[in-house]
């Protein structure tokens, strides 16, 4: 263990037309580290996760974190770019730079304003995450592209509709609790697995329950060397932080597999000494239903072509043997790009700390978070402990 989180502060996520990026970052910034009781003067690297991809006119945003305190003018600061892991991207930035003495105290932000564009620029700005040349023209956008993986899920391993419907409903079931989700309401499993006016299918077999929300939000999380981190009032240390990039085409993969989740939850669990079933939660990437059930697959939970057994048998429920996004996931909480990766670190500090009120697993002791880039490209794990 080299870094820990000892501080942390998030919006609520949603349509938040009286914010602009700029307010977003300089409140959560501010509030993280008045969380963590660390003067702004103490800190010695910012990284700032944004993706924009045109969603903001303004761009070159690492700076706008130094306007949280003047203390923080001319400390360094970085904004970082990986697609939908980009919070994360931040936040193993951060870690980085602790782990190579160069800082001791790191501010990680994560940010996205989506809303205030137009909703045919909004699938054009996410395709920027697919691999344009071949993927750019697939109809429905990013949802288009998880529709195709669905069907073609189905077509391996028979009709997956109950599963995802069963999925969706565990999520939005969740959110009620969560006070920072943009949709807390309890959608119940037959909403979620019927066609309806409100519940249209939207790219193959996808209905909207089955895809995230286009949201505005932000979180930060303050890291610390272990030394500096056990003498502030709380800490979560990482017991491993695994970074694992694949292949951007999709033609080049296995698309049903999501290989580079899998070598990155292996990697992340050897390198903590752990196994899955030694985890108390795990918040992993729900942008849409198909994800979370190939992510069973891949984190080991069940065997490939399996994981629908994971959810049918309860055992991703809030109160099952390995509670999957108690937090209501991108699904119900929302998908502000850059903010995702840094609100599933703190939500799961929260967790460890007691201090996730409705959404809290009983005895959560360690965490598991899997956030990713395009389809299973960019891959992060983080497996988190408290040590005080």
């Amino acid at each position: 263990m080299t870094a820990a989180i000892v501080g942390w502060a998030h919006t609520a996520f949603g349509r938040l037309t009286d914010e602009t990026v700029e307010s977003l970052i300089v409140r959560v910034a501010g509030e993280a580290l008045a969380d963590a009781g660390i003067a702004a003067r103490d800190v010695d690297e910012i990284v700032l996760g944004h993706f924009n991809a045109g969603f903001s006119a303004q761009d070159f945003t690492a700076s706008l974190v130094l306007q949280a305190s003047p203390d923080l003018r001319f400390k360094r600061a970085v904004r970082v770019e990986n697609a939908c892991a980009t919070g994360s991207a931040a936040v193993h930035q951060g870690i980085r730079a602790i782990e190579a003495r160069a800082a001791r105290i790191v501010l990680a932000v994560g940010v996205e304003q989506m809303t205030t564009t137009p909703a045919a620029e909004i699938g054009r700005n996410l395709l920027k995450a697919s691999y344009v040349r071949d993927e750019a023209d697939i109809d429905g956008g990013f949802a288009g592209i998880f529709g195709k993986i669905a069907g073609l899920y189905f077509q391996k391993w028979g009709d997956q509709s109950d599963a995802l419907a069963m999925i969706a409903a565990k999520n939005h079931k969740n959110g009620v609790g969560n006070p920072y989700a943009q949709m807390r309401k309890d959608l119940g499993f037959e909403f979620c697995r019927t066609e309806s006016e409100k519940n249209p299918f939207v790219a193959g077999p996808l209905k909207r329950t089955d895809c995230s929300l286009v949201s505005d939000g932000a979180a930060a999380v303050v890291l610390a060397d272990i030394e500096t981190a056990l003498r502030l009032n709380k800490a979560v240390a990482f017991r491993a932080a695994e970074h694992v990039q694949d292949f951007l085409p999709m033609s080049k993969r296995d698309i049903l597999k999501f290989e580079g989740c899998a070598q990155a939850w292996h990697g992340a669990l050897r390198k903590a000494g752990l196994t899955l079933g030694d985890l108390s939660l795990v918040e992993t990437h729900d942008c849409f239903t198909v994800a979370e059930l190939i992510e069973y697959e891949a984190m080991g939970l069940t065997a490939e072509g399996d994981g629908a057994r994971a959810i049918k048998e309860g055992w991703t429920q809030k109160d099952g043997k390995l509670p999957v996004n108690p937090s209501g996931g991108l699904k119900a909480k929302g998908h502000p790009i850059g903010a995702t990766g840094v609100s599933m670190h703190a939500l799961t500090a929260m967790q460890l700390t007691g201090t996730a009120g409705d959404l809290q697993v009983k005895n959560a002791r360690l965490g598991g978070i899997f956030n990713m880039g395009g389809t299973a490209v960019a891959n992060y794990v983080s497996i988190l402990e408290r040590i005080k």
